[in-house]
């Protein structure tokens, strides 16, 4: 057995299975710049949810279907991307993944800082824009399978959960401070001219350029700080993983989860807007400043779910993941049902329940997060495992734009029961496979 060799940029020697040859210290190091790059990932990828509600306000004249497709792009564009990066993590190694995605990040945000100062900028560059911020989406895709290897895997729950749970918060993180930081110049921001509003003036491009600074400092720990793992592997060696069925299964069970909770996450606050708020047909008889908005609600969903997932860690390192994915299944499911029934309100007065049951669909879909990415490294090799999780992270990235799309083509509550059905599926898949007494895959 070669002895563990931590001088050099590649770890030789390293197997995080033997005491002997894992260096604590290195993982928990890489896990922490990961994970602060990560967040910064999901506030780029984000940028569009926390923008697109008050480009209107600020000069532009976009109907709401643009709208939809903006918030809807990024999920478009995160999954496209996630496809990419699964391959990455044995090609490139965690410094330079971590090192160059940092620094690419810094394309979309500047791109929003120039785009929002302009109401005369066309739709397609906005578009553009949108896209580019899937860069940040992609990035889980490499960065979870890679943080992966670094770990022991009584201890995969609590370092994927610590690591994705903590990187969601960046979802919540963006659009708890859009509404605070676009009312004031920040830092030097204060030279560059403002947007006009009905109500005063507003900085919008503050959101994204709030972030940059950061992600330069991501860039440079990243360089110099992280170190690579033997673990290599080319493109086609990697494509064994659709062989095996858990990783269809998986797919379809954290498409529930993520899918559904970075979709709702994107959309949410369109969704209260049109549905209860200053867009919706209560407008027409009521004083839109008596209805709720959207961008006040927006952050709680993320926040809840992102901390489920962190907490559900150590829980599924303890109990197994299984019974929990089987338990956010049955929790999603039920929630979303009540949800769908409050999509055609006749006054504004079933927003409390709508709002109370999209809490709940975000804190079970945190759970689930949790638990699915517990079960990967437990029931498949450290190699596969990684690849399982960057291609289902992949698929689930899409979650945006499904959202987005069905919300505009059939409407809230034809998509929320569709949604319905597909989580009931998903929840039955969980019991058959992973979480009955003698299943087959348990883990």
């Amino acid at each position: 057995m070669a002895a563990l060799d931590t001088s050099g940029r590649v770890l030789t020697g390293w197997n995080p299975e033997n005491e002997e040859t894992w260096d604590k210290g290195i993982a928990w190091k890489t896990l922490w710049i990961t994970t602060f790059s990560l967040t910064l990932a999901f506030c780029t990828w984000f940028l569009v949810s926390a923008i697109a509600p008050r480009l209107n306000s600020v000069g532009f004249d976009l109907d709401k279907n643009q709208l939809y497709w903006l918030a809807a792009l990024p999920g478009l564009a995160g999954g496209l991307m996630r496809l990419g990066y699964m391959f990455l993590p044995p090609i490139l190694g965690t410094r330079k993944l971590v090192g160059y995605t940092s620094l690419l990040m810094l394309i979309p945000m500047l791109g929003w800082v120039w785009a929002v100062r302009d109401p005369s900028t066309p739709v397609w560059v906005l578009m553009v824009f949108s896209f580019l911020t899937g860069i940040g989406g992609g990035a889980f895709s490499g960065y979870m399978p890679s943080t992966g290897y670094f770990f022991p895997k009584r201890m995969s729950g609590t370092a994927l959960g610590t690591q994705a749970g903590i990187g969601n918060f960046g979802v919540s993180l963006i659009q708890l401070l859009g509404p605070w930081i676009v009312g004031f110049g920040l830092l030097g921001t204060a030279l560059i001219e403002p947007q006009q509003t009905t109500e005063g003036i507003m900085r919008l491009h503050n959101i994204p350029l709030l972030f940059v600074p950061w992600t330069i400092v991501a860039s440079i720990l990243a360089f110099t700080m992280l170190k690579d793992v033997p673990i290599k592997a080319n493109f086609r060696q990697q494509m064994d993983i659709f062989g095996n069925r858990n990783t269809w299964i998986l797919t379809l069970i954290y498409l529930m989860t993520f899918g559904a909770f970075s979709g709702f996450a994107a959309q949410t606050a369109l969704l209260i807007n049109n549905t209860f708020g200053a867009s919706s047909v209560f407008a027409e008889t009521l004083d839109p400043a008596t209805l709720p908005s959207g961008i006040t609600y927006a952050f709680l969903g993320p926040l809840i779910g992102s901390a489920a997932r962190v907490a559900w860690g150590p829980l599924c390192d303890r109990f197994g993941g299984a019974i929990w994915t089987l338990m956010s299944g049955i929790g999603m499911t039920a929630a979303t049902t009540v949800a769908a029934l409050q999509l055609r309100p006749t006054s504004p007065d079933s927003f409390p329940i709508f709002l109370g049951a999209m809490l709940t669909i975000f804190f079970f879909a945190g759970v689930g997060n949790a638990s699915t990415f517990k079960q990967m490294p437990m029931i498949m090799p450290p190699r596969q495992a990684g690849g399982v999780i960057g291609w289902t992270a992949a698929l689930a990235a899409f979650g945006p734009f499904i959202v987005g799309m069905g919300l505009a083509a059939v409407g809230g509550q034809p998509f929320f029961f569709g949604c319905v059905v597909f989580f009931a599926i998903c929840t039955t898949l969980a019991w058959i496979f992973y979480a009955r007494p003698h299943a087959p895959f348990p883990g």
